[in-house]
């Protein structure tokens, strides 16, 4: 009876688990909208103490109106990064827009050709001239900038759903500022007794490596953005052009080792139509020379200086370690893996140094969390 008792026992634990699992994918976007929430407080923390601080004479401010301030200043910071961004965008699109293809790949077309021949490439050997016709065919008739409409449609639908996501966010966000402990209370309030000690020093040690890693994020895209808006305006792109590339240089490079690489090809890309109607050898190639040089530099100094305070520092994993796991997880699930690879990896750590902490391969990858 004992062993049916322990096999019904596992069968039970094993069933809530699968159950629990099925449940976090079916509501996984309103999970993503409360771990959103629960980060977003936390970064907002130190502003809603600083609020109830502030005393002028037998007056201070409520939890709630410290929450409330707090949003809006997240609101603020988001609707002025947007009012400043979506018109550089919009202004960039409307130029392409005008552009057409055809007359971009006939412009490249010359020195194309004269490199295939420098390598000794010709019509005979692979038919080298067909493959760049229908190259040229192709490019023109499936031109993002020809299918504006779609993509504008496209674009007004998912608005949406990030407004519907925003608002959500903040809602949540302003119970969590409100009340410092909710969020961990309802975790607890899921948790066995007999855990709840390892799972209150899980939450605490997540949120300070977390915290550390988002703030660190935040202060790279400003940065690699910046750079590279002054590398581009050195070059002589114009400021219009080089706040878009820094600015989507920076986004990419959330996505760790192809980032960098998409956000060149964006510049890159920039710089050929900006330069449509000039001379390629002598003004449009020593350009994209020139802009492959500033990514270049600014992705050293984001190699060396940026990433290791960033990666190594903030969720105290070496770079090895840490380049490993990225890999698995763009291997597993892609770009948004890569993406969220190293938040993850991070509670895991956490999670396995209060729970497996007997393993030797779990003490030595969490020998540095402190």
């Amino acid at each position: 009876m004992t062993k049916v008792q322990g096999t019904a026992k596992h069968v039970l634990i094993i069933g809530g688990i699968l159950l629990t699992l099925f449940l976090l994918w079916y509501f996984s976007s309103i999970l993503a909208y409360v771990l959103i929430a629960a980060i977003i407080s936390s970064i907002g923390r130190p502003v809603v103490r600083f609020l109830q601080k502030i005393k002028i004479y037998h007056f201070h401010f409520s939890d709630g109106t410290c929450a409330m301030i707090t949003i809006i200043l997240f609101w603020c910071f988001f609707i002025s990064f947007f009012n400043f961004l979506i018109p550089l965008i919009g202004s960039e699109f409307k130029e392409f827009s005008n552009i057409d293809m055809s007359n971009v790949i006939t412009e490249i077309e010359i020195p194309v050709k004269k490199v295939m021949d420098f390598f000794g490439i010709h019509d005979n050997s692979i038919n080298t001239y067909d493959i760049w016709g229908l190259l040229k065919e192709w490019l023109a008739t499936h031109s993002v900038f020809s299918n504006l409409t779609d993509t504008f449609s496209t674009i007004a639908g998912a608005v949406g759903k990030v407004l519907i996501g925003f608002f959500s966010v903040s809602f949540i966000s302003f119970f969590f500022l409100r009340d410092e402990k909710m969020f961990k209370n309802g975790i607890l309030l899921l948790t066995p007794q007999k855990y709840e000690e390892r799972v209150a020093r899980i939450l605490i040690s997540i949120g300070t490596l977390l915290k550390r890693y988002f703030i660190g994020l935040f202060f790279e895209v400003l940065m690699v953005g910046i750079l590279i808006t002054a590398g581009m305006s050195i070059l002589g792109v114009g400021f219009h052009h080089a706040v878009i590339i820094g600015l989507l240089c920076g986004l990419f490079n959330i996505i760790p080792y192809l980032g960098p690489w998409m956000g060149a090809i964006v510049a890159l890309l920039i710089g050929v139509a900006i330069n449509l109607h000039s001379d390629f050898m002598s003004v449009t190639f020593p350009l994209m020379g020139g802009m492959v040089l500033v990514v270049a530099i600014v992705q050293i100094i984001d190699n060396v200086l940026f990433q290791p305070l960033i990666y190594s520092s903030s969720v105290k994993a070496h770079p090895l370690e840490i380049f490993l796991v990225i890999i698995i997880a763009g291997t597993l699930a892609g770009i948004g893996g890569m993406i969220i690879a190293i938040p993850v990896y991070t509670i895991l750590r956490v999670v396995a140094r209060e729970f497996l902490n007997n393993l030797k391969i779990v003490k030595a990858l969490t020998k540095n969390l402190g």
